[in-house]
């Protein structure tokens, strides 16, 4: 990445719109809005000027802002041109902005690269912003605005902190063991501390799940055999044909989903293959995915056709399931007992009901939302080696204390890779490529 060049792009969403906003961040921006645009005005306030092109004829009218560093998202001289929000005014503007040597488009996620290595933000907090653009339910707007925020950064370099306290006691009373002044339950005290801090990681790592499921959804499958409803309800859920209703057994074969908004909650809801013995080999292949499905389910719906007598099908040991009665319109006015619940897809009985069970089941297994959670398997996997060479060096009480003192040193450094303080040249080109353009 070269910071002598000038990046713009469109930073605003999908054209046409009402107004649109091209963002510009580099050396060459001070010069680019006065050749443009006119003196800036004051920082960080909205001034309307006419925007010019090559030949002195008016581009368009809109707002410039001027951002002078360092006090910039990216830490450099940044501007916005708010304009017009048709294709050809931001073409012209773009085409315009480009002619200026030094001046190019940006690639995917660069503002973002930048505001990164100018120390304006950390890697985690950059994952949260790219979090923050994709959320779709209120669940992953509130975790990734906390994580943007610094909560996350915040605990795991507090954590380094007391590494790096602790191996100075070691160190200490390594040193200085001899000295009256260092106390010789220095070290005993800076184990206790990590011992405590062992214990906070493991339970941190323990939420894992929770923030899955808040980033990317409570996974609930339908289960059941052939001709139980299974795609009539999932089809009754996605309020629309996504799914073949056949009578002819065996009209799903592969895994259908859709998502649902339930709680402030993404819920992800899997149709499946009909479960029996007697099957194609296609069909079969079907079976076999809806069981390895299910296995990885949070909730497994059990669908059971009240209006006939099919063979029961049963869920994956060690998933949660609710047993689900179907056809109701059709199974007359007694009813079998021992489901959770009664349904028809038809009429939509019973349906508020079990999305509302479906709901407060995701909303407590994603209870620790309020919590600070690790957000990306990146962090779970160098969390989980932190934990392990802390523990190894709590159990090796009978090594020496300089060996004990470089596995804390790991640790912080372990630490240290999740916020990007250490060694994450590798990293960034697939952290920043999951962001627009403009970003």
């Amino acid at each position: 990445m070269d910071f002598r060049e000038t990046i713009v792009a469109l930073s605003s969403g999908r054209l046409p719109a009402g107004v649109a906003v091209v963002r510009a961040s580099g050396p060459k921006t001070r010069f680019v809005i006065e050749t443009i645009s006119g003196k800036p005005g004051l920082p960080r306030r909205a001034v309307l000027r006419s925007l010019k092109l090559a030949d002195g004829s008016i581009l368009d009218r809109g707002l410039v802002i001027f951002f002078p560093a360092p006090d910039s998202f990216t830490g450099e001289d940044v501007a916005e041109f708010h304009v017009h929000g048709g294709r050809a005014v931001v073409s012209a503007l773009l085409r315009r902005l480009t002619e200026f040597d030094g001046v190019r488009n940006a690639d995917a996620g660069e503002f973002t690269r930048r505001a990164f290595l100018n120390g304006k933000l950390d890697l985690v907090k950059t994952e949260a912003l790219a979090d923050l653009i994709n959320a779709e339910t209120e669940a992953q707007r509130r975790f990734a605005a906390r994580n943007a925020d610094g909560a996350q950064s915040e605990l795991y370099e507090l954590w380094r902190r007391r590494l790096i306290r602790a191996r100075a006691m070691l160190e200490a009373d390594i040193d200085f063991a001899d000295e009256d002044d260092v106390p010789g339950s220095v070290a005993d005290l800076a184990w206790q501390d990590m011992a405590q801090l062992s214990r906070e990681i493991e339970r941190h790592l323990n939420g894992f799940h929770a923030a899955e499921i808040i980033r990317d959804g409570f996974d609930v499958v339908i289960l059941g055999a052939p001709n139980a409803g299974k795609s009539s309800l999932f089809n009754a859920l996605a309020r629309r044909d996504a799914a073949i209703v056949s009578d002819e057994p065996g009209t799903t074969r592969d895994l259908l989903e859709l998502s649902l908004d339930l709680e402030g909650l993404k819920v992800n809801i899997t149709d499946t293959a009909g479960l029996r013995d007697a099957a194609g080999k296609v069909e079969s292949i079907g079976i076999e995915r809806a069981r390895n499905r299910a296995k990885q389910a949070d909730l497994v719906l059990l669908l059971e056709d009240m209006s006939a007598k099919s063979a029961a099908s049963s869920a994956p040991p060690d998933v949660q399931c609710l047993k689900i009665g179907t056809k109701l319109d059709l199974a007359g006015a007694s009813h079998p007992q021992g489901y959770d619940f009664l349904i028809s897809s038809q009429t939509g009985e019973g349906l508020p009901e079990l999305l509302k069970e479906i709901g407060s089941k995701a909303s407590a297994m994603a209870e620790r939302a309020g919590d600070i959670l690790p957000s990306r398997l990146r962090h779970v996997e160098l969390l989980n080696e932190s934990h392990a060479l802390l523990n190894r060096a709590l159990a090796s009480d009978k090594t020496e204390t300089e060996l004990r003192a470089e596995d804390l040193r790991l640790v912080s450094e372990q630490l240290g890779r999740i916020i990007g303080a250490v060694d994450v040249e590798d990293l960034l080109d697939v952290i920043f490529s999951q962001f627009c353009i403009g970003k």
